[in-house]
């Protein structure tokens, strides 16, 4: 599987993708899928992949090389939204081309992209391409895109990203998105791609291929685990007091009765006694002084 991330604010965009491509009991593989379109002072275009690797890789290569005499690539393109619009050409041929095939074998046609970057004298755009070959555009609503394994990562980045956030901030909370996937998913692995693009530079200033030798990545991986269980062992544990109320009877959904047993005595001998309940109760934590 896969976890890839891209999130645009105001200072530019941040990708980071990791190249696990199949983990098995006795095979890892790893692959990158991350590829960068690159003519400094004209633009810079960053793809990531996710989904059937075999499919992905066909759709970057018709990407990259034209198909007859004079068609488009991403390094040709005038526009990113026309960038967005041939992947989804592109991933539409190759569902032409091999999506019979695939069914025979009750193969699932799956692939899913992010696009983003910048071409000289337009704006910085965000796109997510689908396996239909539609798409999305990143707003200042929904700033970031995640595709492969998003459930994990996706807590701190919700929490997180602003459209003023600072890109080192941004990087940080990329990489921690990662961190807990990681920790989480062992289809998702190391090394992994890091790329931070500046609005209006046109060229590559910020990448980094991280590994487990990653100083700052081993920092972030401990001092996060760290700090989350400190967090939770200072938030105070629930306190049960004494309700009125008793526990409600004959609700299957809650509370079910056991079946009687031949020795006990008929249910117009039963004294029914209400079973007090509980109830949280929490007292509010002292205020701190300003």
């Amino acid at each position: 599987m896969t976890y890839c991330v891209a999130m645009s604010v105001s200072d530019g965009l941040v990708f980071l993708s990791d190249t696990r491509t199949n983990a098995g009991v006795d095979h890892v593989s790893t692959f990158r899928k991350m590829a960068v379109f690159e003519q400094p002072g004209e633009r810079v275009l960053v793809l990531m992949t996710a989904g059937n690797l075999a499919l992905t890789q066909s759709v970057v290569q018709l990407l990259t090389e034209p198909t007859h005499p004079g068609g488009q690539t991403l390094w040709t393109v005038p526009t990113m939204f026309e960038a967005a619009r041939l992947i989804g050409e592109a991933v539409r041929e190759v569902y032409k081309q091999h999506a019979a095939a695939l069914q025979e074998f009750n193969v699932e046609f799956n692939c899913s992209f992010l696009l983003g970057g910048q071409i000289h004298g337009q704006k910085m755009r965000l796109f997510q391409i689908y396996a239909a070959g539609n798409f999305i555009e990143a707003s200042t609503m929904n700033p970031y895109f995640q595709i492969g394994e998003a459930k994990y990562g996706k807590p701190i980045i919700d929490r997180v990203i602003e459209p003023s956030t600072p890109l080192d901030e941004l990087a940080k909370c990329a990489l921690i998105s990662m961190d807990s996937t990681l920790r989480s998913n062992v289809s998702v692995g190391l090394p992994l791609d890091l790329l931070v693009y500046e609005k209006d530079s046109l060229r590559v200033t910020k990448y980094a291929l991280i590994d487990h030798t990653n100083e700052y990545y081993q920092m972030i991986h401990s001092t996060w685990g760290e700090r989350l269980r400190q967090v939770f062992a200072e938030i105070p544990d629930p306190k049960w007091t004494s309700s009125p109320q008793s526990v409600p009877a004959g609700e299957r959904s809650f509370k079910v009765e056991a079946p009687p047993r031949a020795d006990m005595p008929i249910a117009g001998d039963i004294e029914l006694v209400p079973t007090p309940a509980q109830t949280l109760a929490q007292e509010a934590p002292p205020l701190r002084d300003a």
